[in-house]
């Protein structure tokens, strides 16, 4: 009688187990070298800025080239005298672009300044009473689109002196940004968490400092940059009508004098200047996290 001997199956773990070991390990996908993730770095942050930096010199060349507007060239060479001496001074009537925009940014910050004082407080006082709310509504919403020029002579007849005038302009224009913004942060802070502080029988300021502004922060900031943005519109404006020394006069004195690459300038400086205030207030906001 012969015996039949059965061939066991091996068993599956032992059989993937040795699979696995006969397939040798993935390796993990090779990290991108240093010079590439520079290279990808360069084409996404520099090359769009620097092609839409020439296709407008393009179309200001082309426009200049079948007008009377002095282009990239000639502005590029009156920019250079310009630029080679911004302090002189030969007195009021005559200084540097420096000192023009220096005397603009004082104007702007003693005007800015005062607003922020005014408005945020007032925000966060419109914001957490309702009935102060309900009572500065139609006053808001009556003044704030009033445009900034026209508060000018009201300046003037209260203040009988530019400066001042020009400083209450910019007051007027950059307070309400502020205002909303920081009004509107304030209603949108959960109930619960008043209700959390008064649960914990905070003090006033405490429940200000620890619940109210942290939460608010982002929203006041909001509101800082579109005041800064407009103050320094303001004030390009308020120079021109009231005079003295600073970029708004600089540019209608260059508009008397006919010197318009002069001008061409000023533009570019006004949009410079505005560019760096928007990031120092950027800067700001991400120191607190925004």
């Amino acid at each position: 009688m012969s015996v039949v001997r059965l061939k066991t199956a091996k068993p599956a773990v032992a059989v993937a187990g040795a699979v696995a070991a006969a397939t040798p390990p993935a390796s993990p996908p090779a990290a991108p070298s240093r010079w590439k993730t520079l290279v990808q770095g360069f084409q996404r942050l520099v090359i769009p800025p620097v092609i839409g930096i020439v296709c407008f010199t393009l179309v200001w060349a082309l426009v200049s080239a079948t007008s009377d507007l002095p282009g990239p060239a000639k502005t590029f060479d009156v920019a250079v005298q310009v630029f080679s001496d911004p302090f002189y001074d030969k007195g009021p009537n005559d200084q540097g672009i420096g000192w023009n925009v220096l005397n603009s940014l004082s104007r702007v910050g003693m005007g800015f300044g005062m607003a922020a004082l005014v408005g945020i407080p007032l925000g966060f006082l419109i914001g957490y009473f309702g009935f102060l709310n309900r009572a500065m509504a139609p006053i808001i919403s009556i003044l704030r689109p009033v445009s900034p020029l026209a508060w000018l002579p009201i300046g003037l007849y209260i203040f009988k002196q530019a400066q001042p005038a020009a400083i209450w302009v910019i007051f007027i224009s950059s307070l309400w940004p502020m205002v909303l913004n920081t009004a509107a942060g304030v209603t949108q802070i959960p109930q619960d968490y008043r209700n959390v502080g008064r649960v914990l029988n905070l003090s006033p300021w405490k429940l200000f400092s620890r619940i109210l502004f942290p939460s608010v922060v982002p929203y006041m900031l909001t509101g800082v940059r579109l005041s800064v943005g407009v103050a320094w519109l303001v004030i390009v404006a308020a120079e021109m009508l009231t005079g003295g020394v600073g970029i708004g006069f600089w540019v209608w004195d260059q508009w008397n004098n006919l010197s318009v690459p002069h001008i061409i300038i000023a533009i570019f400086v006004v949009g410079m200047v505005g560019l760096l205030l928007e990031q120092v207030i950027l800067l700001a906001a991400r120191r607190f996290h925004y």
